[in-house]
């Protein structure tokens, strides 16, 4: 018992830079007390003691303001970082080294009894701000979920997903989540690194921008061709863009704002 609070109070000393020593975890992190008092619960549950451990989970979240089920599975050295708000159902799994930030829900999309209703955390899974991970699927190992997103379908293992519906995008090179570069997540916001729209958008641009300047390049080509042949261009159309005109960087702006 002791070991594991030791556990629990160390993995939040070396992920929250505010924390400064063991006695204020103890004291004034309520991810933590809401860990121990889930884990009681917990034994509640499992041992047929189902009133007493409901109404362990109620008493932790009206301490803590987190909701954990007590037939929830929680690992070890999971952190809820924050934590206001979260709700964790009854079939779900959290897997070790998992990091939950506030106003998040683990929840289910089926209302039949005795079934997988709620999302399995793999080891190492951050679940951001606001995040709804929703259903009986698994959450890969090292993934992330971006905040607010809406998770309804299985997330690979070292990827990440984001939007409403969440959107997946794989670890770059088949990486692995330890060599994910940490600049391209947020826990607290979808940045321009994060969001696959605005990605595609840019790319679109850039690949506009690129063929109106190939395009423009052989207008040129064919009316110097033309002229030195025939001393006039008539050959090139009227209409033909020999110039660009495509305002790539004005529409990059109109994105990024």
């Amino acid at each position: 018992m002791f070991a594991r609070l030791r556990s629990d109070v160390q993995c939040i000393l070396d992920r929250d830079p505010a924390a400064r020593s063991t006695w204020e975890v103890l004291t004034c992190y309520p991810g933590l007390h809401a860990l121990v008092l889930h884990r009681r619960a917990h034994w509640f549950w499992n041992h047929g003691f189902k009133w007493l451990g409901r109404f362990t989970s109620h008493v932790a979240r009206w301490f803590t303001g987190i909701e954990i089920h007590p037939g929830a599975k929680i690992g070890e050295r999971v952190f809820f970082d924050h934590a206001m708000g979260v709700v964790v159902g009854e079939t779900a799994e959290i897997g070790d080294g998992c990091t939950i930030y506030q106003g998040v829900t683990l929840g289910g999309t089926s209302l039949y009894k005795g079934t997988k209703r709620h999302p399995t955390l793999g080891r190492d899974v951050v679940v951001s701000a606001g995040a709804k991970v929703l259903g009986g699927f698994l959450v890969g190992d090292g993934a992330k979920i971006g905040s607010n997103a809406v998770v309804i379908k299985p997330v690979p293992a070292g990827a990440t997903a984001v939007g409403i519906p969440a959107r997946i995008i794989a670890s770059s090179s088949g990486a692995s989540a330890d060599t994910t570069p940490e600049r391209k997540f947020t826990a607290y916001g979808v940045t321009q690194e994060d969001d696959p729209l605005s990605l595609a958008m840019r790319g679109l641009i850039d690949t506009a921008s690129s063929q109106e300047h190939q395009i423009a390049l052989l207008w040129q080509a064919v009316a110097t061709l033309s002229e030195q042949r025939e001393g006039h261009a008539a050959c090139v159309p009227q209409d033909a863009a020999r110039a660009e005109s495509f305002e790539a960087e004005r529409l990059t702006q109109l994105i990024n704002r």
